[in-house]
């Protein structure tokens, strides 16, 4: 069995920040779980994604929360980590036993946060609460309505609640008044567009700066008159100008002096990712981290021989391809506000034509999606050891880039 693939779902906060990421191993490009036994998965499929050296940068510095089983868990593979690096997620039981506790306590003992998946109200589970961190609750098989009281009982332990399966912006609020802490699924599963919303000034300025660098040659000019508009972005060229200036004296006299001191590869990167983080708020943050690592790894990809036509458009499409959720606006409203390449539009709106399917196959590969992608690899001649490569690498860069 050759293990090559890791997908992953965020998990946020009351107030919409991501607190960690949930790993999702997989031991193929069909992107579902394999037919296989549990603890064979959860043994094979660590060991073989060579996980310790990557989890940092797939979960993008947060903690990772990843499964294991009880064999696991006396196998000590969670001991290959670093204890402020994951979550252990407990899996796989439907009943409480000494040994369990006993498990439980050695690596509550060394200072491992454990979490119980499919936690199902059953007063037995009280006896792992003092080494509980995490109690996670899946909605389509628990109402959350019987919460209140296990809340109660949690009290001297101060063990967290988190909701999996949430799907509207009801179920979000009202989970909040029950007692949840952390939630999953709320911005991937049902981002919610507001028809028709009128852009607020700064973020139309946004969209033109990104708007600018798709001219090739690049007018300096025009985007230093932009950047000039707002303080912070004129500090951040500046700051941008020093760091790849490292070594040497730089004077520099006036905006447009910068950006033709960056070139124009470098003013791209620098126009495309802070124009974004314009557009973000606390809520919005982790679908900005999203859209930047799609774009990211849709330019590794698009460097394959079966993406050659498309390769100029791959990073821009993977960098807008939330921007609806980002501005709360229709795609096809926003397109209109910018200079698009007609494949950059087809692809955004309808996921047509080669570069949609791009587009289609990186979102999917990130997030998860329980969507057979093995006949698109093949298709496109892509290896699924390089693919994640590219995507470690594509989280890398966006942790650095948001640290």
């Amino acid at each position: 069995m050759q293990s090559t693939y890791i997908a992953r779902q965020a998990i946020f906060d009351r107030h919409s920040k991501t607190i960690g990421y949930e790993l999702l191993f997989r031991d193929s490009p069909d992107n579902k779980f394999p037919d296989i036994d549990p603890d064979v998965a959860t043994s094979k499929l660590i060991i073989q994604n060579h996980i310790n050296g990557s989890v940092k940068a797939i979960s993008l510095g947060k903690p990772a929360y990843i499964n294991f089983t009880e064999k696991s868990l006396v196998n000590k593979y969670p001991l290959m980590f670093d204890k402020e690096t994951i979550v252990i997620e407990l899996v796989g039981h439907d009943k409480v036993t000494e040994r369990l506790i006993k498990i439980l306590k050695y690596y509550f003992d060394k200072g491992y946060k454990i979490a119980l998946t499919e936690y199902d109200l059953s007063e037995q589970w009280d006896a792992l609460f003092p080494y509980l961190y995490l109690l996670k609750v899946n909605l389509d098989h628990v109402n959350p309505k019987q919460l209140p009281a296990v809340v109660k009982r949690l009290k001297p332990f101060n063990v967290k609640i988190s909701a999996e399966r949430v799907e509207t912006k009801f179920q979000y609020l009202s989970l909040i008044e029950v007692g949840f802490d952390y939630y999953q699924g709320f911005f991937y599963h049902e981002p919610e567009i507001i028809e028709g919303k009128a852009l607020a000034p700064i973020k139309t300025q946004m969209l033109e700066l990104i708007s600018e660098t798709f001219n090739s040659p690049l007018v300096f000019e025009r985007i230093a008159e932009i950047i000039s508009h707002d303080v912070n972005l004129s500090v951040s060229l500046l700051k941008m100008v020093n760091n790849v200036a490292t070594g040497t004296r730089v004077e520099i006299t006036s905006l447009k002096q910068a950006t033709s001191y960056l070139g124009e590869e470098k003013l791209k990167q620098f126009v495309s990712i802070l124009a974004l983080s314009k557009l973000t708020t606390e809520k919005t943050d982790e679908i900005s981290k999203q859209a930047l690592i799609t774009g990211k790894l849709m330019a590794s990809i698009a460097s394959h021989q079966a993406f050659a036509s498309v390769r100029d458009y791959a990073f821009i499409t993977g960098l807008l391809s939330s921007i609806e959720v980002l501005l709360g606006i229709p795609i096809k409203d926003v397109v209109k506000t910018m200079p698009l390449a007609k494949p950059i539009e087809n692809a955004l709106i309808e996921r047509s034509g080669i570069l949609g399917e791009l587009l289609d196959f990186t979102i999917h590969y990130i997030t998860g999606q329980n969507i057979d992608i093995a006949e698109q690899m093949q298709s496109f001649e892509l290896n699924s050891e390089t693919l994640h490569e590219e995507f470690v690498e594509a989280s890398l860069w966006c942790q650095q880039l948001t640290g």
